[in-house]
């Protein structure tokens, strides 16, 4: 038993530097937001959803050089569902997320379209460089979109920003902002690491670890960042964080494993996993669009996605 005392310690630790972490780098990214007048939005699509998908991007990468481009797609559909239903629908139950209109007009159009693109281009069961290419050419058009909307000025919302910005202290904020992010990223490997000794000390099989353990690991910073968030008021970043992270998964963490090592894709994706993806994409616009009133997604909608994740978790086992 006395093994199991260091994962023990690494799990525990790594869920308190994640909290840390996502403070400092939530706030370091509002910060940044307010120097340079650019859109809490933009701030969690790029800097949060790049930052939030280095995980997934890393595990895909190194898999995929191992010929285990199973794990890589994997990976990119699973940390997708993790985000919609776990991310967003945690986050709405602690407090009602108000959305952006301009969010569902434009970038849940983009994700939902990236979304049925690269489902056709798993349809044949097949991810090759063709693939990754196409994926890569959707991720330039999404980067130079969302820098040409960095340059709009009209949306400036920052929600009950606590601190006056002293510009000198730029520099400061910038490092602390990367110091964030990489103790961000480690600690959720270390809860990965810790999870997965846990796991088989316990005799749980690897599938079963791959599946959950491995799979919430990668989406532990969505998950911090997004809650975090979501208790300062920044909705704009948590919609924001999780589309982002998504369309990064989608068309940057799906591609790796096509230009890097092409293969067959495996039926259950097809079968179980993309549906699931593609249900939780549409049902993240019905439960943000509201007629005629607030696009808010209130508590019980939360319960809905988390309710959808129980059931996808229920049918893996």
């Amino acid at each position: 038993m006395p093994d199991i005392l260091l994962p023990i310690i690494a799990l525990l630790s790594g869920f308190i530097l994640l909290i840390w972490s996502a403070d400092e780098f939530t706030d370091n990214g509002a910060k940044i937001a307010n120097i340079f007048k650019v859109s809490p939005l933009i701030i969690g699509l790029l800097i949060f959803g790049f930052g939030t998908s280095a995980p997934e991007m890393l595990v895909s990468g190194l898999a995929a050089m191992d010929g285990n481009t199973g794990l890589s797609i994997g990976n990119a559909i699973g940390s997708n569902i993790f985000n919609i239903a776990l991310v967003l629908g945690i986050s709405a139950i602690i407090i009602p997320i108000e959305v952006h209109q301009d969010i569902l007009k434009k970038e849940w159009v983009f994700l939902m379209v990236a979304t049925l693109i690269a489902g056709l281009l798993l349809w044949d069961y097949r991810l090759d460089e063709t693939d990754g290419l196409i994926l890569l050419t959707l991720l330039i058009l999404f980067l130079t979109y969302t820098f040409k909307e960095s340059k709009n000025k009209s949306h400036h919302e920052f929600d009950d920003l606590e601190h006056d910005i002293d510009r000198s202290q730029t520099a400061k904020t910038w490092i602390m902002l990367l110091v964030g992010l990489v103790v961000l990223i480690s600690s959720a490997k270390l809860v990965v690491w810790g999870g997965v000794e846990v796991a088989k000390a316990f005799g749980v099989s690897d599938l079963i670890i791959g599946l959950t353990v491995v799979a919430l690991g990668t989406s532990l910073p969505e998950l911090a960042v997004s809650i975090t968030s979501v208790l300062k008021k920044q909705y704009e970043m948590v919609v924001g964080n999780v589309i982002g992270s998504n369309l990064f998964n989608t068309i940057a963490v799906l591609a790796i494993p096509g230009l890097i090592h092409p293969s067959d894709v495996p039926t259950e994706v097809i079968n179980r996993d993309y549906p699931i993806m593609l249900l939780l994409t549409i049902l993240l616009f019905v439960v943000s669009y509201k007629i005629s009133k607030k696009h808010i997604i209130n508590r019980f909608e939360g319960v809905v996605l988390v309710s959808v994740f129980s059931l996808y978790m229920w049918q893996l086992f």
